[in-house]
């Protein structure tokens, strides 16, 4: 466990009960960090969940999930619930089933479960509440369907469907209230991108990438602008790129200074994007950079203790951004 202070660097913030990657990392809204699922060397699929409290640097174990699951999705609800979504569960293998954890009783309820079965999709908290889900895999194919979840009724209904099937994509909340989805895999890496309008319900296409990928970061920047890093595409890549929503066009930007997949992106609160770890085709790394929207370049940002990747990284409400488990060779805590 790593703790990126924007000023000062890196520094220990203790470890995990559970070494984990593949899992997820929520902000509650008592500025705790819920942490949940994941795999490792002893389980294909773990049901534990972990809360982290920034003003003691302490993990404590809480409720365990009703089922094990990694490559899920966990959004925070405007009710500060938290909603996990799909996955795959070892031998159950990818399930539909969805839960809600209420961080004021530290309890696990289910509730309604997808229409279908996915793994390694997407899960965004839209303006009006509601919860869109879109593609994956079904264990068998990729998907391009998509559902809503509403809270206030506990329950999914079917949208349009995306124009492509893709799994390892991204999906953006804009300032606009409508969703980006880009990238993705469907044999070959995609290139292509769509919106999704909450007030239609309907996906039209957008400006394609100029390089198709998956395992990429996306990260809404301040001036409301979507920066896209890194991924996949036969290799690892260095590329970055810049989608305008006024316009629906992208545009080439500076180039990391290391190529990454699987690595994580973080908007900090002075507007710069932190991205740490990730695989560059040969090692998984430690390195970290800062991409400055201002100049358009990238900077390194010192080096965390451990590589890793298929980690997480969360913005507490003090700035700092913490870093938690992944890939080193093995699964780890730290």
């Amino acid at each position: 466990m790593e703790m990126a202070f924007p000023v000062l660097g890196w520094s220990n913030a203790g470890s995990m009960n559970s070494a984990r990657s593949q899992h997820t990392a929520s902000l509650l809204t008592n500025g705790k960090v819920l942490v949940t699922g994941g795999d490792n060397n002893f389980d294909p699929a773990l049901n534990s969940a972990e809360l982290y409290d920034p003003s003691t640097r302490n993990w404590t174990v809480t409720d365990s999930m009703n089922n094990a699951r990694h490559l899920h999705t966990a959004s925070v609800l405007i009710n500060g619930k938290v909603l996990v979504t799909g996955g795959e569960n070892g031998a159950a293998g990818v399930i539909n089933i969805a839960e809600l954890y209420d961080p004021s009783t530290g309890i696990w309820t289910t509730t309604g479960s997808m229409g279908g079965v996915r793994s390694s999709h997407t899960a965004s908290v839209l303006t009006n509440g509601k919860v869109l889900v879109t593609g994956g895999n079904n264990g068998e194919v990729f998907l391009n369907s998509a559902e809503l979840y509403d809270p206030s009724t506990g329950t999914w209904t079917t949208t349009d469907s995306m124009s492509h099937r893709r799994q390892w994509h991204t999906a953006s909340v804009l300032t606009n209230g409508k969703v980006l989805v880009a990238g993705g895999s469907d044999s070959p890496m995609l290139n292509s991108a769509e919106l999704f309008d909450p007030s239609t319900g309907i996906w039209i296409t957008t400006g394609s990438m100029g390089i198709g990928r998956s395992l990429h970061t996306a990260s809404v920047l301040t001036n409301g602008k979507v920066l896209v890093a890194g991924g996949y595409n036969g290799g690892s890549l260095y590329d970055a790129e810049l989608y305008d929503p006024l316009t629906g066009t992208w545009a080439t930007t500076g180039s990391m200074n290391e190529a990454r997949k699987g690595h994580t992106a973080s908007v900090l609160t002075n507007g710069k994007v932190l991205v740490t770890g990730g695989d560059n085709g040969e090692v998984f790394l430690n390195s970290a950079e800062l991409y400055d929207l201002a100049t358009g370049t990238w900077t390194t940002a010192g080096s965390m203790s451990n590589a890793r990747e298929s980690h997480t990284a969360s913005i507490l409400t003090d700035g700092n951004v913490l870093v938690a488990g992944g890939d080193e060779a093995d699964p780890i805590a730290e």
